[in-house]
């Protein structure tokens, strides 16, 4: 979406659907959950870490929206960076899910994804305020809308980040538990 232009219509509406499917997922597991009398770990736990994945899903639908609401089509260099580390953090999460289910064997590997995830979020942080920053300078004796835009998209950015480092601290917190 971040590489702006005319594909950001097309790139919001792929994270809309994105988020219905990742709604029926989480449906679907909350529902295992609640009728299963065995779960492979923790059934608050998977509840948990059920909720901050959608957490995460949902802050990107809601990024999408503010884009599209006011018709942004260019987007600020640490943008475009905060998209990047935003897409890394997301295929970590996918691997550090997907070892779950062997996480006594991966308990290494998961610690190491969800420090990976925590790192990128802190270089996530720095790119928030230095672009924050560039773009109070670059707007400063400009159009006001570019600068207050730019803020809520910056905002939506370094939200969806906290929530992959929220997912992070869920798996770290289960293998702690399981291991």
């Amino acid at each position: 979406m971040t590489e702006g232009g005319d594909a950001v219509e097309e790139a919001s509406a792929r994270v809309y659907r994105h988020e219905e499917e990742a709604d029926d997922i989480t449906r679907q597991v909350m529902l295992a959950v609640r009728r299963s009398f065995i779960t492979p770990f923790d059934r608050s736990d998977i509840q948990d870490l059920t909720t901050s994945l959608d957490d995460a899903i949902d802050q990107m639908r809601k990024t999408a929206k503010v884009v599209s609401l006011f018709e942004v089509k260019r987007f600020e260099p640490q943008m475009k960076e905060m998209a990047g580390i935003i897409v890394e953090a997301a295929k970590l999460t996918e691997q550090a899910v997907a070892l779950l289910p062997k996480m006594r064997h991966n308990a290494q590997k998961l610690s190491e994804i969800s420090v990976r995830i925590r790192e990128i979020e802190e270089q996530s942080d720095q790119m928030y305020d230095q672009g924050r920053k560039d773009l109070f300078l670059a707007s400063r004796n400009g159009d006001p809308m570019i600068f207050i835009v730019g803020i809520d998209i910056y905002s939506h950015l370094e939200k969806v980040m906290d929530r992959f480092e929220d997912v992070a601290n869920r798996i770290s917190g289960i293998v702690v538990e399981q291991v």
